[in-house]
């Protein structure tokens, strides 16, 4: 059985059938034929496809580019930003390396393809495996949902990205946020982005040929409107105009279960209520160069009756926001009842986002009161910590202060294949004292966020919530393979050491489970949850999938990261970790097993055996308690090996092989885990499984598909039929006389033809994997 089997498959240049031929372009714009230089053909039409920058699963558009369709550069820039889903339109064109951008329509080639992007960076693209349709193991949708696709394909659908309920969408009235309709994004309205600007036209009651998100940014598509937060500002030929576009009064339903239709007088009460919730609100920025901001600011105020929604501070004459500066504004948030926090931020829009705030003071208009907020940080992604988001508590005579706190939250993408996810991660933190508002997670202790089976830690600061009930966690699902599998998430609160488990085990992904990309999670019966419970369970699911390599009778190697290096057992009895791979003592044998107690005998001295003694490792006679081990496996699926009669006793070497003590050195400079490798797995008639994680493996079906996605079941078993040294064939277990094989880029089963394959394997990977090379055609 192997742990991961990692198959890239190499895709095989084939000669195309097409001829190509070469015409030149004289100066004056004109084509010769190679044939007759002497005759001037004028390029009627130009067939050429276009596809996404650094996404190899969109599949292109074709384009046919001529002085009819397309008379400037500009409209067909327009034209793809309705094809291609890009956030922000298509905005450049480049060659398939993306070396040279194109800035006319007379440099476009017949028959060429070229790359989209919304700026100035291009990712390349493999076009050959652009052009061939997703692998399974390429995409996080399922086997069927690709077949439902296809077989659906001659049915009209609405652009990529559709959701599959129909959504709200506010569309206000450019300039004129108190002008605003409430549309369903369903089927009949979302055949085109034209049709929706025609449908909105009639919605609005005025011309509608532009669409912005509320901070000011074109939607260009239609791909665009669906991922939009959920708002939309319509304009007609003029451009953007801000204003305090407000979108969450208006996603609440029309009507709320028992509400009498009663129209109450207005009484003293109310016009009371409606003074109290005006507010002054007075801004200062900084005074050193630089501190300014041309984003959009908001605040949002919690009282302790309610929260107001975000409300965002325009003005109406000259610029905000600038170098020693102070901005003041009138709100109305209603009755929220005494203050006791405020968050500010902006949308990290415009051509320098960065902003440095002095600090803010809030007035009331019919009592008088006045709150100051000293704030004096930087909300911005290149300064300090990164947050373009803060809260601070206000300070009122007679109530308690609440502590500003940095929350520690622990993110584990489930180990699914193709579960990790690129796109934009939001969290939302709700406790007893309000809630954190949507944060964008972007800077994670890892290099790389949101990958399988990674832990990411974030820490996000807010003033202390109390005791945790829910989290609200979602994507924008932007970016190739954008769909997430979570597995669960663990907020640490450091003020109380409280610890809060939020499980999930499903995706967010439009084409799996439900389909939703935001999901509502809460606490487990509110109780604290110990991060030492869950790394217990994940080491026992380990041993579960790793525990047949210690069965009595398998040849092993002990592999060490640190050295690059085998475990060696040596005729005089000394040991060290310098070993090569054929290196024959290295070997042993597994003589006796009892869980995960085992004695693990020389291949080739049967009288001695590895054993912990005195601090050390060293060869004794086979059945001494020296020698037995207890095998401790961890969460990265390496393996400690441990002293049965001496716990905490385990085998460790220093970067130079040598058999060391933990006290000696420092840790940095010793390991102590190690990977194991069986010899003899694929001895013939052995049955195996080409495990891909902890939870899949490699599956046949009936019909001769494979999936990546199968679990330990027999469907997943293989049968070795040895051909010559390294060289074998996979028969399905499940499925008798059907052969694994790669052919044209494509993983399934053949009756027909039994396909060789080389297996090699690579410990310097990190982990223990088998690279399977097809032998005729030399796919991997």
């Amino acid at each position: 059985m192997l742990e991961e089997l990692q198959v890239s498959l190499k895709m095989s240049e084939t000669p195309s059938t097409t001829l190509s031929v070469v015409h030149l372009t004289s100066s004056e714009g004109q084509v010769h034929s190679p044939r007759h230089s002497n005759v001037t053909h004028p390029v009627v039409a130009k067939r050429i496809s276009f596809y996404k920058s650094g996404d190899p699963q969109f599949g292109g558009v074709k384009v046919v580019v001529n002085p009819r369709s397309f008379k400037t550069f500009d409209a067909l820039l327009d034209n793809l930003s309705r094809k291609v889903p890009l956030p922000f339109g298509v905005r450049n064109i480049s060659t398939p390396r993306g070396r040279h951008s194109i800035t006319r329509l007379e440099e476009l080639e017949d028959g060429e393809s070229y790359l989209c992007s919304h700026n100035r960076k291009v990712l390349p693209v493999d076009l050959d495996k652009a052009r061939r349709r997703p692998r399974p193991w390429l995409s996080s949708r399922s086997i069927s949902t690709h077949v439902h696709l296809s077989s659906a394909a001659a049915v009209p659908t609405t652009a990529p990205g559709m959701l599959r309920a129909p959504r709200r969408l506010v569309v206000f009235r450019n300039g004129d946020p108190k002008t605003r309709r409430v549309v369903l994004l369903s089927r009949r309205v979302t055949q085109s982005f034209e049709a929706f600007l025609q449908y909105l036209t009639q919605v609005m009651q005025c011309p509608v040929a532009k669409l912005y998100a509320t901070d000011g940014r074109k939607v260009p598509s239609l791909q665009a409107v669906i991922l939009s937060s959920g708002a939309v500002v319509a304009a007609g030929r003029e451009p953007f105009k801000p204003g305090n576009y407000d979108i969450q009064k208006y996603l609440l339903p029309a009507k709320l279960p028992g509400i009498s239709h009663r129209v109450h007088r207005k009484g003293k009460a109310t016009l009371e209520k409606r003074k109290s919730g005006n507010w002054k609100v007075s801004v200062t920025t900084s005074d050193f160069p630089n501190a300014g901001t041309s984003s959009q600011v908001y605040i949002v105020l919690y009282g302790q009756c309610r929260s107001s929604v975000p409300i965002y501070l325009y003005g109406r004459d000259g610029a905000r926001f600038q170098d020693g500066h102070e901005d003041i504004f009138t709100i109305t948030v209603g009755d929220i009842g005494k203050p006791f926090k405020i968050r500010i931020g902006h949308t990290n829009s415009g051509y320098s986002p960065s902003w440095h705030c002095k600090g803010i003071e809030l007035q009331n208009m019919n009592s008088g009161e006045k709150f100051y907020i000293p704030v004096q940080q930087w909300l911005a992604q290149e300064q300090e910590d990164g947050e373009i988001c803060r809260e601070f508590p206000i300070l009122s005579k007679g109530q308690p202060v609440l502590p500003v706190t940095k929350y520690e939250v622990y993110i584990t993408t489930g180990e699914l294949w193709n579960a990790g996810t690129v796109a934009n991660v939001y969290l939302s933190v709700y406790g007893e004292k309000g809630d954190t508002g949507s944060r964008k997670l972007s800077r994670s202790k890892s290099a790389l966020m949101f990958l399988r089976g990674q832990i990411d830690t974030f820490f996000l600061e807010a003033v202390n919530l109390g005791n945790l009930c829910k989290i609200v966690i979602g994507h924008d699902g932007l970016g190739p393979g954008n769909g997430w599998f979570l597995e669960d998430i663990v907020i640490r609160d450091p003020t109380t050491n409280n610890e809060y488990a939020f499980f999930c085990h499903r995706w967010l992904d439009e084409g799996e489970d439900d389909g939703k990309i935001v999901r509502e999670m809460y606490a487990r019966d509110n109780t604290i949850f110990s991060v030492r419970k869950k790394l217990e369970l994940k080491i026992k699911e380990t041993w579960a999938a790793e525990s047949w390599k210690f069965m009595k009778g398998n040849t092993l190697q002990f592999y060490s990261k640190l050295t690059g290096g085998f475990v060696r057992l040596h005729p005089d009895g000394t040991v060290d970790a310098v070993g090569e791979q054929t290196d024959r003592y290295g070997l042993f044998d597994v003589i006796f097993n009892k869980g995960n107690l085992c004695i693990f005998q020389s291949h080739e001295m049967r009288h001695l055996s590895l054993a912990l003694d005195n601090g050390g490792a060293a060869g004794m006679a086979s059945g001494g308690a020296l020698t037995e081990l207890r095998v401790l496996y961890q969460p990265n699926r390496c393996a400690l090996l441990e002293s049965a009669l001496c716990p905490g006793h385990t085998l460790v070497v220093d970067r130079h092989g040598k058999v060391a003590d933990e006290s000696s050195a420092g840790y940095a400079e010793l390991s102590k885990e190690f990977l194991v490798f069986v010899k003899g797995v694929f001895l013939n008639s052995a049955v195996v499984i080409l495990a891909t994680s902890l939870c899949q493996a490699l599956c046949l079906q009936s019909d001769g598909t494979c999936t990546g996605a199968g679990n330990q079941s027999e469907q997943s078993h293989w049968r070795v039929h040895r051909v010559s040294s390294g060289i074998c064939m996979f028969e399905s277990v499940k499925n008798a006389r059907m052969y694994l094989r790669i052919k044209d880029g494509h993983c399934n089963g053949t009756l027909a033809e039994k396909t060789q394959w080389e297996c090699l394997q690579h410990p310097a990977k990190g982990k223990t994997r088998c690279i399977c090379q097809n032998t005729r055609k030399k796919h991997y």
